[in-house]
Protein backbone atom coordinates (compact mmCIF):
# COMPACT_ATOMS: atom_id res chain seq x y z
CA UNK A 1 0.00 0.00 0.00
CA UNK A 2 1.60 3.28 -1.04
CA UNK A 3 2.57 5.61 1.77
CA UNK A 4 0.59 8.81 2.10
CA UNK A 5 2.56 11.94 1.58
CA UNK A 6 2.09 14.79 4.01
CA UNK A 7 1.79 17.95 1.99
CA UNK A 8 2.95 21.11 3.72
CA UNK A 9 1.73 24.54 2.69
CA UNK A 10 4.16 26.89 1.00
CA UNK A 11 6.62 28.76 3.19
CA UNK A 12 4.70 32.01 2.82
CA UNK A 13 1.50 30.27 3.91
CA UNK A 14 3.27 28.68 6.86
CA UNK A 15 4.47 32.03 8.03
CA UNK A 16 0.92 33.36 7.74
CA UNK A 17 -0.44 30.61 10.00
CA UNK A 18 2.41 30.81 12.53
CA UNK A 19 1.20 31.45 16.05
CA UNK A 20 2.18 34.85 17.32
CA UNK A 21 5.39 34.73 19.30
CA UNK A 22 4.83 35.58 22.94
CA UNK A 23 6.47 38.82 23.97
CA UNK A 24 8.63 38.71 27.04
CA UNK A 25 7.02 40.32 30.05
CA UNK A 26 8.26 43.83 30.72
CA UNK A 27 10.82 43.78 33.49
CA UNK A 28 9.58 45.43 36.65
CA UNK A 29 11.54 48.60 37.36
CA UNK A 30 14.13 48.09 40.04
CA UNK A 31 13.14 49.72 43.28
CA UNK A 32 14.89 53.08 43.77
CA UNK A 33 16.92 52.54 40.57
CA UNK A 34 16.43 56.15 39.60
CA UNK A 35 17.59 58.97 41.80
CA UNK A 36 14.81 59.77 44.24
CA UNK A 37 13.92 63.12 45.75
CA UNK A 38 15.20 64.55 48.99
CA UNK A 39 13.79 66.49 51.91
CA UNK A 40 15.44 68.63 54.57
CA UNK A 41 14.08 68.59 58.12
CA UNK A 42 15.01 70.48 61.26
CA UNK A 43 15.18 68.37 64.42
CA UNK A 44 14.35 71.37 66.60
CA UNK A 45 11.35 73.66 66.25
CA UNK A 46 12.73 76.68 68.10
CA UNK A 47 13.47 79.78 66.03
CA UNK A 48 17.15 79.98 67.05
CA UNK A 49 17.81 76.39 65.98
CA UNK A 50 15.85 76.53 62.70
CA UNK A 51 17.68 79.62 61.45
CA UNK A 52 20.58 77.61 60.00
CA UNK A 53 18.16 75.08 58.49
CA UNK A 54 16.27 77.89 56.74
CA UNK A 55 19.49 79.36 55.34
CA UNK A 56 20.47 75.96 53.94
CA UNK A 57 17.09 75.31 52.32
CA UNK A 58 17.08 78.78 50.76
CA UNK A 59 20.42 78.06 49.10
CA UNK A 60 19.13 74.68 47.90
CA UNK A 61 15.91 76.18 46.57
CA UNK A 62 13.91 73.71 48.67
CA UNK A 63 11.33 73.94 51.41
CA UNK A 64 11.89 72.82 54.97
CA UNK A 65 10.19 69.50 55.67
CA UNK A 66 6.95 69.56 57.64
CA UNK A 67 7.43 68.17 61.12
CA UNK A 68 6.62 69.00 64.72
CA UNK A 69 9.11 68.58 67.56
CA UNK A 70 8.02 69.46 71.07
CA UNK A 71 8.39 68.58 74.74
CA UNK A 72 5.45 67.12 76.58
CA UNK A 73 4.50 68.23 80.07
CA UNK A 74 6.37 65.28 81.59
CA UNK A 75 9.57 66.26 79.76
CA UNK A 76 9.44 63.60 77.06
CA UNK A 77 10.32 64.52 73.47
CA UNK A 78 7.75 63.88 70.76
CA UNK A 79 8.37 64.05 67.00
CA UNK A 80 5.70 63.96 64.31
CA UNK A 81 6.51 63.80 60.59
CA UNK A 82 3.74 65.58 58.64
CA UNK A 83 4.51 64.34 55.09
CA UNK A 84 5.51 61.21 53.21
CA UNK A 85 9.24 60.44 53.07
CA UNK A 86 9.08 56.96 51.53
CA UNK A 87 12.04 56.22 49.27
CA UNK A 88 13.62 59.68 49.69
CA UNK A 89 16.98 60.95 50.92
CA UNK A 90 16.31 62.76 54.19
CA UNK A 91 18.69 65.32 55.69
CA UNK A 92 18.17 66.16 59.38
CA UNK A 93 19.73 69.46 60.46
CA UNK A 94 20.35 69.62 64.18
CA UNK A 95 22.15 72.51 65.82
CA UNK A 96 23.05 71.99 69.46
CA UNK A 97 21.69 74.62 71.88
CA UNK A 98 22.54 74.81 75.57
CA UNK A 99 20.31 71.84 76.41
CA UNK A 100 22.55 69.25 74.78
CA UNK A 101 20.78 66.14 76.00
CA UNK A 102 17.38 67.29 74.71
CA UNK A 103 18.93 68.04 71.31
CA UNK A 104 20.44 64.55 71.18
CA UNK A 105 17.08 62.93 71.97
CA UNK A 106 15.35 65.05 69.32
CA UNK A 107 17.84 63.85 66.73
CA UNK A 108 17.56 60.19 67.76
CA UNK A 109 13.76 60.18 67.83
CA UNK A 110 13.42 61.98 64.49
CA UNK A 111 15.90 59.61 62.84
CA UNK A 112 13.98 56.61 64.14
CA UNK A 113 10.66 58.11 63.02
CA UNK A 114 12.04 58.60 59.50
CA UNK A 115 13.46 55.08 59.50
CA UNK A 116 10.06 53.58 60.34
CA UNK A 117 8.52 55.81 57.64
CA UNK A 118 10.69 54.00 55.02
CA UNK A 119 13.07 56.83 54.17
CA UNK A 120 15.73 55.69 51.69
CA UNK A 121 18.73 57.32 53.39
CA UNK A 122 18.86 59.36 56.60
CA UNK A 123 21.75 61.83 56.74
CA UNK A 124 22.40 63.82 59.88
CA UNK A 125 23.73 67.36 59.39
CA UNK A 126 25.27 68.10 62.80
CA UNK A 127 27.61 71.11 62.43
CA UNK A 128 28.78 70.85 66.06
CA UNK A 129 28.96 67.24 67.23
CA UNK A 130 28.05 67.03 70.93
CA UNK A 131 30.18 65.21 73.48
CA UNK A 132 33.17 65.50 71.15
CA UNK A 133 35.37 66.52 74.10
CA UNK A 134 34.61 63.19 75.78
CA UNK A 135 36.44 61.13 73.18
CA UNK A 136 39.21 59.80 75.45
CA UNK A 137 39.27 57.60 78.50
CA UNK A 138 39.89 59.46 81.75
CA UNK A 139 40.24 57.73 85.10
CA UNK A 140 37.21 55.43 85.47
CA UNK A 141 35.07 57.40 83.03
CA UNK A 142 33.82 56.39 79.62
CA UNK A 143 34.18 57.42 75.99
CA UNK A 144 30.77 59.04 75.65
CA UNK A 145 31.39 60.11 72.05
CA UNK A 146 31.67 56.46 71.03
CA UNK A 147 28.39 55.69 72.82
CA UNK A 148 26.63 58.51 70.96
CA UNK A 149 27.95 57.26 67.62
CA UNK A 150 26.50 53.81 68.32
CA UNK A 151 23.15 55.31 69.32
CA UNK A 152 22.91 57.33 66.11
CA UNK A 153 23.61 54.25 64.00
CA UNK A 154 21.00 52.25 65.91
CA UNK A 155 18.43 55.03 65.43
CA UNK A 156 18.77 54.75 61.65
CA UNK A 157 21.31 57.33 60.49
CA UNK A 158 23.31 56.22 57.44
CA UNK A 159 25.64 59.22 57.02
CA UNK A 160 26.75 62.29 58.97
CA UNK A 161 27.89 65.74 57.87
CA UNK A 162 29.69 67.63 60.59
CA UNK A 163 32.31 70.36 60.90
CA UNK A 164 35.66 70.60 62.68
CA UNK A 165 35.44 67.64 65.05
CA UNK A 166 37.33 68.27 68.27
CA UNK A 167 39.40 65.18 67.55
CA UNK A 168 39.54 63.89 63.98
CA UNK A 169 39.87 60.33 65.25
CA UNK A 170 36.20 60.51 66.28
CA UNK A 171 35.32 59.54 62.69
CA UNK A 172 36.54 56.04 63.52
CA UNK A 173 33.76 55.64 66.12
CA UNK A 174 31.10 55.43 63.41
CA UNK A 175 30.04 52.42 61.36
CA UNK A 176 28.87 54.64 58.47
CA UNK A 177 30.46 57.48 56.44
CA UNK A 178 31.31 60.78 58.13
CA UNK A 179 32.16 63.98 56.23
CA UNK A 180 34.12 66.29 58.53
CA UNK A 181 33.96 69.67 56.77
CA UNK A 182 36.24 72.59 57.62
CA UNK A 183 35.40 76.17 58.52
CA UNK A 184 38.93 77.48 58.00
CA UNK A 185 38.28 78.89 54.48
CA UNK A 186 35.50 81.11 55.86
CA UNK A 187 37.56 82.27 58.84
CA UNK A 188 40.58 82.98 56.65
CA UNK A 189 38.37 85.01 54.32
CA UNK A 190 37.11 87.00 57.31
CA UNK A 191 40.66 87.79 58.38
CA UNK A 192 41.57 89.03 54.90
CA UNK A 193 38.43 91.10 54.36
CA UNK A 194 37.38 92.33 57.81
CA UNK A 195 40.58 92.85 59.82
CA UNK A 196 42.32 96.09 58.79
CA UNK A 197 46.05 95.79 58.22
CA UNK A 198 45.97 92.03 58.79
CA UNK A 199 49.44 91.78 57.25
CA UNK A 200 50.73 93.13 60.56
CA UNK A 201 49.09 90.27 62.47
CA UNK A 202 50.51 87.17 64.10
CA UNK A 203 48.59 83.91 64.57
CA UNK A 204 48.61 82.75 68.20
CA UNK A 205 48.05 79.30 69.72
CA UNK A 206 46.87 79.66 73.32
CA UNK A 207 48.45 76.30 74.17
CA UNK A 208 50.90 73.88 72.54
CA UNK A 209 47.93 71.61 71.73
CA UNK A 210 46.57 74.25 69.32
CA UNK A 211 49.93 74.91 67.65
CA UNK A 212 49.27 72.79 64.55
CA UNK A 213 46.01 74.59 63.77
CA UNK A 214 47.67 77.96 64.30
CA UNK A 215 50.59 76.96 62.07
CA UNK A 216 48.17 76.00 59.29
CA UNK A 217 46.50 79.44 59.47
CA UNK A 218 49.84 81.23 59.59
CA UNK A 219 51.19 79.39 56.53
CA UNK A 220 48.09 80.16 54.47
CA UNK A 221 48.12 83.85 55.36
CA UNK A 222 51.93 84.15 55.20
CA UNK A 223 52.00 85.46 58.76
CA UNK A 224 54.11 84.85 61.85
CA UNK A 225 53.31 82.32 64.57
CA UNK A 226 53.34 82.59 68.36
CA UNK A 227 52.60 79.97 71.02
CA UNK A 228 51.66 80.56 74.65
CA UNK A 229 53.24 78.01 76.95
CA UNK A 230 53.00 77.68 80.70
CA UNK A 231 50.30 77.91 83.34
CA UNK A 232 47.66 79.30 80.98
CA UNK A 233 47.72 76.24 78.75
CA UNK A 234 44.81 73.81 78.74
CA UNK A 235 45.13 70.94 81.18
CA UNK A 236 42.81 68.64 79.22
CA UNK A 237 45.48 66.00 78.60
CA UNK A 238 46.72 65.75 82.17
CA UNK A 239 44.32 62.98 83.15
CA UNK A 240 44.03 61.11 79.86
CA UNK A 241 46.41 58.29 80.62
CA UNK A 242 45.00 57.40 84.04
CA UNK A 243 48.20 58.30 85.88
CA UNK A 244 46.14 59.26 88.95
CA UNK A 245 44.34 55.92 89.07
CA UNK A 246 44.14 54.13 91.47
CA UNK A 247 44.14 56.86 94.15
CA UNK A 248 46.82 56.94 96.79
CA UNK A 249 46.11 54.67 99.77
CA UNK A 250 47.85 55.07 103.10
CA UNK A 251 49.74 52.08 104.48
CA UNK A 252 49.35 50.25 101.16
CA UNK A 253 51.20 46.96 100.97
CA UNK A 254 53.47 46.55 97.97
CA UNK A 255 54.46 43.21 96.52
CA UNK A 256 58.07 42.53 97.46
CA UNK A 257 59.09 41.79 93.88
CA UNK A 258 57.37 44.84 92.39
CA UNK A 259 59.45 48.00 92.35
CA UNK A 260 58.21 50.64 89.91
CA UNK A 261 60.42 53.62 89.10
CA UNK A 262 59.43 56.82 90.88
CA UNK A 263 57.47 59.15 88.60
CA UNK A 264 58.35 62.81 88.91
CA UNK A 265 55.37 65.11 89.46
CA UNK A 266 54.48 67.44 86.61
CA UNK A 267 55.23 71.12 87.14
CA UNK A 268 54.27 73.68 84.55
CA UNK A 269 56.90 76.27 83.72
CA UNK A 270 56.22 79.97 84.15
CA UNK A 271 54.06 81.34 81.39
CA UNK A 272 55.94 82.41 78.29
CA UNK A 273 55.08 83.55 74.78
CA UNK A 274 57.19 81.90 72.10
CA UNK A 275 57.22 84.43 69.28
CA UNK A 276 57.16 88.21 68.87
CA UNK A 277 53.77 89.92 69.31
CA UNK A 278 55.00 93.42 70.18
CA UNK A 279 53.25 96.09 68.10
CA UNK A 280 51.26 93.43 66.23
CA UNK A 281 47.66 92.27 65.88
CA UNK A 282 47.24 88.97 67.75
CA UNK A 283 44.75 86.46 66.31
CA UNK A 284 44.09 83.50 68.62
CA UNK A 285 42.65 80.48 66.74
CA UNK A 286 40.98 77.37 68.13
CA UNK A 287 38.11 75.02 67.30
CA UNK A 288 35.78 75.62 70.28
CA UNK A 289 35.10 78.62 72.51
CA UNK A 290 33.18 77.43 75.54
CA UNK A 291 34.76 78.40 78.84
CA UNK A 292 36.45 81.66 77.87
CA UNK A 293 38.64 82.07 80.94
CA UNK A 294 41.67 80.60 79.18
CA UNK A 295 41.15 82.94 76.22
CA UNK A 296 40.81 85.94 78.54
CA UNK A 297 44.03 84.97 80.33
CA UNK A 298 45.82 84.56 76.99
CA UNK A 299 44.62 88.00 75.89
CA UNK A 300 46.00 89.58 79.07
CA UNK A 301 49.39 87.99 78.47
CA UNK A 302 49.45 89.17 74.84
CA UNK A 303 48.58 92.70 75.94
CA UNK A 304 51.46 92.64 78.38
CA UNK A 305 53.77 91.50 75.57
CA UNK A 306 52.81 94.47 73.40
CA UNK A 307 49.95 93.30 71.14
CA UNK A 308 47.73 96.31 70.40
CA UNK A 309 44.66 94.43 69.15
CA UNK A 310 43.45 90.92 69.95
CA UNK A 311 41.04 88.74 67.99
CA UNK A 312 39.76 85.30 68.95
CA UNK A 313 38.53 83.02 66.15
CA UNK A 314 36.94 79.60 66.42
CA UNK A 315 34.49 77.38 64.58
CA UNK A 316 32.08 76.60 67.39
CA UNK A 317 30.95 79.43 69.67
CA UNK A 318 29.28 77.65 72.58
CA UNK A 319 29.93 80.61 74.91
CA UNK A 320 28.32 79.06 77.96
CA UNK A 321 27.85 80.45 81.46
CA UNK A 322 29.20 84.03 81.87
CA UNK A 323 31.20 84.00 78.64
CA UNK A 324 29.59 87.16 77.13
CA UNK A 325 30.25 89.20 80.26
CA UNK A 326 33.83 87.98 80.59
CA UNK A 327 34.54 88.78 76.94
CA UNK A 328 33.03 92.24 77.27
CA UNK A 329 35.20 93.03 80.29
CA UNK A 330 38.41 91.53 78.86
CA UNK A 331 41.18 92.81 76.61
CA UNK A 332 39.72 90.88 73.67
CA UNK A 333 38.64 93.26 70.90
CA UNK A 334 36.56 90.81 68.86
CA UNK A 335 35.41 87.18 68.97
CA UNK A 336 34.61 85.60 65.61
CA UNK A 337 32.69 82.31 65.44
CA UNK A 338 30.54 80.52 62.87
CA UNK A 339 26.83 79.79 63.15
CA UNK A 340 27.27 76.05 63.83
CA UNK A 341 25.83 76.74 67.30
CA UNK A 342 23.00 79.23 68.02
CA UNK A 343 24.39 82.20 69.96
CA UNK A 344 22.03 85.09 69.23
CA UNK A 345 21.39 85.67 72.94
CA UNK A 346 25.11 85.92 73.62
CA UNK A 347 25.51 88.45 70.79
CA UNK A 348 22.87 90.68 72.39
CA UNK A 349 24.83 90.55 75.66
CA UNK A 350 28.22 91.20 74.04
CA UNK A 351 28.60 93.25 70.83
CA UNK A 352 32.18 91.98 70.45
CA UNK A 353 30.87 88.63 69.17
CA UNK A 354 30.71 88.39 65.36
CA UNK A 355 29.27 85.57 63.25
CA UNK A 356 30.45 83.97 60.00
CA UNK A 357 27.85 82.08 57.98
CA UNK A 358 28.81 78.55 56.89
CA UNK A 359 25.47 77.52 55.36
CA UNK A 360 27.05 77.66 51.88
CA UNK A 361 29.34 74.67 52.40
CA UNK A 362 26.65 72.67 54.23
CA UNK A 363 24.13 73.18 51.43
CA UNK A 364 26.72 72.21 48.81
CA UNK A 365 27.56 69.06 50.78
CA UNK A 366 23.86 68.12 50.86
CA UNK A 367 23.54 68.65 47.11
CA UNK A 368 26.63 66.58 46.30
CA UNK A 369 25.66 63.69 48.56
CA UNK A 370 22.15 63.52 47.12
CA UNK A 371 23.44 63.61 43.53
CA UNK A 372 26.18 61.08 44.22
CA UNK A 373 28.96 63.56 43.39
CA UNK A 374 32.45 63.65 44.81
CA UNK A 375 33.07 65.64 47.99
CA UNK A 376 36.72 66.29 47.09
CA UNK A 377 35.97 69.83 45.89
CA UNK A 378 34.91 70.84 49.41
CA UNK A 379 38.27 69.68 50.78
CA UNK A 380 40.56 71.33 48.24
CA UNK A 381 43.65 72.93 49.78
CA UNK A 382 42.58 71.56 53.18
CA UNK A 383 45.35 70.13 55.34
CA UNK A 384 45.14 67.53 58.07
CA UNK A 385 45.86 70.18 60.73
CA UNK A 386 42.92 72.43 59.79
Amino acid sequence: MPKKLLLLPPLSARSAFRAPRARPAAAAPAMNAARTGYRVFSANSTAACTELAKRITERLGAELGKSVVYQETNGETRVEIKESVRGQDIFIIQTIPRDVNTAVMELLIMAYALKTACARNIIGVIPYFPYSKQSKMRKRGSIVCKLLASMLAKAGLTHIITMDLHQKEIQGFFSFPVDNLRASPFLLQYIQEEIPNYRNAVIVAKSPDAAKRAQSYAERLRLGLAVIHGEAQCTELDMDDGRHSPPMVKNATVHPGLELPLMMAKEKPPITVVGDVGGRIAIIVDDIIDDVESFVAAAEILKERGAYKIYVMATHGILSADAPRLIEESSIDEVVVTNTVPHEVQKLQCPKIKTVDISLILSEAIRRIHNGESMAYLFRNITVDD
